[in-house]
């Protein structure tokens, strides 16, 4: 860790949009994403965006010879809050249920048995040159709290939870995108080597390195030399390609 002023995040606008369930993260978010991202709307900007969880609860197991052997966790649970602040039908629905229906006279009947909105998500807030994004692949989304009309100056809203949900073979619920990365252009040979420039994140994969990190030395590492990618994993230059594995 180091200080890193360009990793801070004052948000100055953002928006939210939905997908089908499974639509990847567009590749780039310093732009609105394309069809079939469609933004939610109108949200409030007092309450911008809250990550809220439950559960998780630690429990402490000892011995006899030790009181604080180790500690389990209960599964948690993880939510983003937001307060939509347009009743249009597709509002309505994300609230009251997905299977609300639009009724003869044109009113929109909320259901005895309302099912949530099963979506991919995705936030994009711009800071500066900054763009932050929470991606879900796929999400419920339903009514997160009542309901209130406080007063005849304020937008009501629409108090909604977005519950990240496992999606496919995934081993994650939900993304974020880091600030402030330096991206490694260099690898110089060790047990393990390091990377230039200083700070600069480590590669997450072999695809990454190839053609943007240059090894030092060119010609093949020798045995034991290698450099770590993101995941721990070791990697190494045999003279004309970046090779998975210790040299």
């Amino acid at each position: 860790m180091s200080l890193n002023d360009n990793a801070t995040l004052v948000v100055g606008s953002g928006n939210f949009y939905t997908a089908p369930v499974g639509t990847a993260m567009p590749s780039s978010i310093t732009s609105a994403p394309s069809s079939p991202w469609v933004v939610m709307g109108h949200t409030s900007l007092e309450d911008i965006f809250a990550f809220t969880s439950d559960g998780g609860d630690a429990t402490t197991l000892g011995t006899l010879q030790s009181k604080t052997l180790r500690t389990t966790y209960a599964p948690r649970t993880e939510a983003f809050n937001i307060t939509l602040e347009q009743f249009d039908r597709s509002s309505l629905r994300l609230y009251y249920g997905a299977n609300a229906p639009m009724l003869p006279n044109g009113t929109l009947g909320i259901p005895q048995s309302p099912e949530p909105t099963e979506a991919a998500f995705l936030a994009i807030f711009v800071d500066g040159d900054n763009y932050f994004g929470v991606y879900a692949p796929k999400s419920e989304i339903f009514r997160g709290d009542d309901v209130a009309v406080a007063d005849a100056e304020s937008l009501v809203g629409l108090p909604l939870a977005i519950k990240p949900l496992s999606y496919s073979s995934n081993d994650w619920a939900y993304a974020l995108t880091p600030l402030g990365g330096i991206i490694a252009t260099g690898a110089t040979a060790g047990t393990p080597g390091t990377y230039t420039p200083s700070g600069a994140d480590l590669p997450v994969s072999i695809a990454a390195m190839t053609g943007v990190v240059l090894a030092s030395p060119t010609t093949a590492w020798t045995t034991g030399q290698n450099v770590k990618l993101d995941d721990g994993s070791a990697v190494h230059w045999s003279s004309t390609a970046w090779v998975a594995g210790v040299a």
